[in-house]
């Protein structure tokens, strides 16, 4: 059943033992059903591919379809999807495989097509979602006819497009998700990658750092071979043997690299017989050895790229037919060349194909990239084949061609649903545009309305500070005499890309001048466009009577004109200018007109505008699972419109994953926050914002310095809150107050503006703060250090006045919804303990009474404090109760640091659980049945890890856990009550 593209390799494969070893495993795992992924990292030339090759022929030997992609460098321009795509032709030239395609149209998609799946039109081919999905299907049903091998070599040419796919396979598609699910198909993905092309900016460093944290994925690197096993390939190399001194010198300049030393022994035949000092120079040394018409016909080689097919390459060097066949036999023997399926030839390596194209004259490479782009256009232009013509053009300097292959390319990335390819493209026709005669340019756009498209693309591809970018390049490039409705147009796109980024002074600023460029007489649809936008940004920047005024106005312009998606537009921006906000009934029912009203006009984005705005209302009410629908209704709008990177999407995205993790549904959170990763990559905070919430609640230690990696870049709104909310509260956990108060303080100041002082999110970030401030103020009491408390208590104060003012000011001027005051009443129970006026359960009650809305963390993390404070009244058994439900709440959640906290509560207040002593056996899980068991036999929390295969860390949690609920206060006494209350027996001593 076994398919494999295979390279024919004439050197043995020496060493690697232990990687094929790894690898073989790796492939048994998957054929009994465990799908896994391997990164392979390795230097050029360390032998990736020729270990990869060997793999792949095992694996055909025993009936695995091999399936093997490449990726190649055409500098800026790229193939979309061109490893999948490569892929899926081999499959598609196998007629066993007929079936299977025809079952899948995502194969006529990719391979060009452009099949009408019904539904929305051509929206809903060209969303990216469904794309995916697609390729994922196709090998989970490749993969239950035989077990599959997937090979995706180079990785580090992958364009954008196929670093997506890739992402989304590895993380939600045909292996198993991160927090549990199927457990995948007989399917083994091994992808490999030049570990020294990967500079600190290049794309494909951040996919592999997420990646390597996937459990079905791990990373193998090949490092440099041992100088044994080098010698031992050079001396396999040649029939007659080389001596020792030529060995030994080869071995040393190869330093581990099988190409090096290939290329170095192959060098030993020049007449000259020197080893040149660089590999370059290796490389062309051999190409020299070959006749004149080998040597043409491996520099047309090179301009084409790493592989060519016969035809094509027969055509562009222009030979005949039998002197073409002698050279490539002799570029054959000479290793230089490989033949493959499919009648084509391919660089051996594509360090080899570097050096021959470098050696290239300018005016000679320019001639040949010209022959290559008339050859492909002639066969037919083909969109798929756009890219490579245009790169083909731009080098040979044929600039209108390559403007037009350009846009061409643009199109096809957008019907493909490739959004960060059609920018592409897009920005290169730009870069063209100027020198480009305006007689030789297509007819259409002009370089305004052609920035405006690539700023459109950027934000469909989540790149929001580059929409800004290229509308303010667009805004510049307006003449004098330009156009005042495209001069108004750019401008209130510029300021809707602004908001977007929350420049919210500049947006207003440029949607102020939009709505000046054009006559509100006579009304113009235009007009109404500038008005509606202007209306949002006076919104965000406070001038509500600026936006009432001219909101009510522009609506009746639309209502005039049927502009029925401005009128949409509009009523949303209403509703929180007239009252009833979107949190009350009154709001809500104005948005759903504005929904009806916007589908009715076919605007998604307006459409999904309603939506969130109907999600959000639920959430700031209280409503979580009324909010859920309705962001559901918006994602799957989103999906079918090919938007789902577009900022209203990604925000519904992050509502989502904020409500599961609010409810308490923390896994169905964390493969949420994965499965957006994966999906939108672009995303941020917005994708992994709740999923480290849970991370840094769970007790993983690298939640913070995730967040602090948000920070870096371009100032972005929702990464700066979820990286200040998840540092403050980390600072906290540890009991860092000064950290913990730094951030919360920081925070707010880079979430701040003229027209917003102070964020809504300042609540909450104040009484994290306070928290750490408490505990600091608690233990400066027992020390008597009055100068450190006079300071805690001045910066408490501050931090309340804080939590009080953004309190009180929410949606429409009024006071926070329910989780705002939530947030407030656990601040101002935080502030009694600093006050330190004695226990007050009372405040703590509130709090716990202000998270019932559903926030089932922070309400257990009230309970803890409040279990706190009924202790230190002396209400012992009340204090039993509330620690009781904390416990349970905590192990529902997984919450190890809220339990951890509890368990010192319970040893030092020396409570008991609110379950009988006698039922204490059934609170203890399986395993912490067997640390118990290890415990009385007198083991370390290193022995205990050894022996049940944890770690020590992780067999402490287990022992505090122990002692918590037999309310031991040490390791001994655990041991004597478990023995006491029959929990463990003794263990039956060897007869002497």
């Amino acid at each position: 059943m076994g398919i494999v593209q295979q390279t024919s390799f004439s050197s043995p494969l020496v060493g690697r033992e232990a990687e094929l070893a790894r690898l073989t495993g790796v492939l048994e795992r998957a054929r009994s059903g465990e799908a896994r992924a391997v990164l392979i990292a390795g230097d050029a030339g360390v032998g990736k591919t020729r270990t990869l090759d060997e793999v792949a022929g095992r694996a055909a030997s025993a009936g695995t379809i091999v399936l093997t992609g490449h990726c190649v460098d055409l500098g800026d321009v790229g193939l979309p999807y061109l490893p999948f795509t490569e892929i899926l032709g081999v499959l598609a030239a196998d007629e066993r495989f007929t079936a299977v395609l025809a079952a899948h149209p995502v194969a006529d998609r990719l391979l060009g097509g452009d099949p009408d799946d019904g539904g929305d039109g051509g929206a809903t081919t060209r969303s990216r979602l469904r794309l995916f999905e697609g390729v994922a299907a196709l090998l989970t049903e490749l993969a239950d006819i035989a077990p599959l091998l997937l090979v995706l070599e180079d990785l580090h040419w992958a364009d954008q497009s196929s670093r997506d796919l890739l992402r989304f396979l590895l993380s939600r598609g045909v292996l198993p998700r991160p927090a549990g699910g199927a457990s995948g198909g007989r399917l083994a993905v091994f992808a490999s990658y030049r570990a020294d092309d990967l500079h600190r900016r290049h794309p494909l460093r951040p996919l592999l750092a997420e990646l390597v944290r996937l459990p079905a994925v791990e990373r193998l690197e090949l490092r440099p071979l041992p100088d044994a096993d080098v010698a031992r390939l050079v001396r396999s190399l040649r029939d007659l043997p080389l001596p020792d001194t030529t060995v030994h010198r080869i071995v040393e300049r190869a330093e581990g690299n099988a190409f090096y030393a290939e290329e170095l022994v192959a060098a030993t035949d020049t007449p000259a017989g020197g080893v040149p000092s660089g590999l370059a120079d290796v490389l062309l040394i051999r190409f020299e050895q070959l006749s004149e018409i080998a040597q043409q016909v491996l520099r047309t080689a090179a301009v084409a790229g790493r592989r060519v097919g016969h035809d094509l390459l027969r055509d562009a060097v222009g030979l005949p037919e039998e002197e073409l066949e002698s050279a490539l036999r002799e570029a054959v023997e000479r290793q230089l060349l490989v033949s493959g399926d499919g009648d084509a030839y391919s660089f051996r390596h594509a360090l080899a194909r570097e050096a021959v194209y470098a050696d290239l004259l300018p005016g000679e490479r320019a001639r040949l990239h010209g022959a290559f782009a008339r050859l492909l256009a002639a066969r037919g232009r083909r969109s798929d084949s756009a890219a490579e013509r245009a790169h083909h053009y731009r080098e040979s300097h044929d600039l209108p061609e390559a403007l037009a292959a350009s846009l061409e390319a643009a199109d096809h990335a957008q019907r493909v649903g490739a959004p960060a390819e059609e920018l592409r493209h897009v920005e290169t026709a730009l870069d063209l545009w100027s020198a480009v005669d305006a007689s030789a340019r297509p007819a259409g756009p002009d370089a305004v309305t052609l920035t405006l498209r690539a700023s459109a693309a950027a934000a469909h591809a989540g790149e929001l500070h580059r929409a800004v970018s290229l509308t303010r390049s667009a805004l510049a490039g307006l003449g004098q005499d330009a156009d005042l409705e495209l001069a108004a147009r750019v401008r209130y796109t510029l300021a809707g890309n602004l908001l977007s980024v929350d420049n919210l002074s500049a947006a207003f600023a440029h949607s102020s001048e939009a709505l000046g460029l054009i006559p509100a007489e006579p009304p113009s649809s235009t007009w109404v466009w500038a008005a509606a936008t202007h209306v949002m940004a006076a919104r965000q920047v406070g001038e509500n009577e600026t936006a009432l005024r001219v909101a009510r106005r522009a609506l009746r312009v639309a209502e005039d004109l049927g502009v029925t998606d401005a009128r949409a537009d509009l009523l949303i921006s209403l509703t929180s200018l007239e009252g009833g906000n979107r949190s009350t009934p009154q709001g809500r029912e104005r948005l759903l007109e504005a929904r009806e009203l916007a589908r009715r006009a076919g605007n998604a984005p307006v459409e999904m505008r309603a939506l969130f705005n109907l999600a959000i209302g639920c959430f700031e009410s209280g409503d979580l699972d009324e909010c859920l629908p309705w962001a559901a209704e918006g994602l799957d709008r989103a999906r079918r419109s090919g938007l789902l990177s577009s900022p209203y999407p990604r925000e519904m995205r992050y509502l989502r994953l904020l409500v599961q993790y609010t409810l308490g549904h923390w896994d169905e959170c964390v493969r949420g926050a994965a499965d957006t990763a994966g999906v939108l990559p672009a995303a941020g905070g917005h994708a992994i914002g709740p999923g480290l919430y849970v991370a840094l609640a769970r007790g993983d230690s690298g939640a913070a310095e995730r967040a602090l990696a948000m920070l870096e870049g371009p100032f972005d709104w929702m990464g700066t809150l979820v990286a200040g909310i998840v540092l403050t509260d980390a600072a906290a956990l540890r009991g860092d107050a000064e950290e913990a108060v730094r951030w919360a303080r920081s925070t707010v100041e880079a979430l701040s503006d003229d027209a917003i002082p102070r964020p809504a999110v300042t609540v909450r970030l104040t009484a994290l703060a306070l928290s750490a401030v408490a505990d600091t103020v608690v233990e400066l009491r027992r020390t008597g250090d009055g100068a450190g408390i006079g300071r805690w208590t001045d910066i408490a104060a501050e931090l309340l006045e804080w939590a009080r003012s953004s309190a009180g000011r929410g949606e429409d001027d009024g006071p926070q919804g329910p989780e705002g005051q939530a947030w407030l009443a656990r601040a101002e129970a935080e502030g009694i303990r600093i006050a330190g006026s004695g226990p007050d359960p009372a405040s703590w009650e509130k709090a716990v009474a202000g998270f019932a809305y559903g926030d089932a963390y922070e309400r257990a993390r009230c309970r803890l404090r409040l279990a706190e404070a009924l202790l230190a009244a002396d209400r012992r058994e009340e204090a039993a109760a509330e620690a009781d439900t904390v416990r349970r709440e905590a192990d529902r959640l997984g919450a190890t640091l809220l339990r951890e906290r509890l368990n010192d509560l319970v040893r030092s207040g020396r409570l008991t659980d609110a379950a009988p002593a006698g039922d204490r056996a059934s609170v203890l899980t399986a395993r912490e049945r067997d640390v118990l068991r290890l415990l009385a036999l007198g083991r370390s929390n290193r022995q205990i890890g050894e022996e049940l295969f944890i770690s020590a860390k992780t067999a402490s949690v287990h022992v505090s856990n122990i002692l918590a609920k037999l309310a031991a206060a040490s390791r001994t006494e655990a041991v004597a009550i478990a023995y006491r209350q029959g929990l463990i027996t003794p263990e039956p001593t060897p007869s002497t």
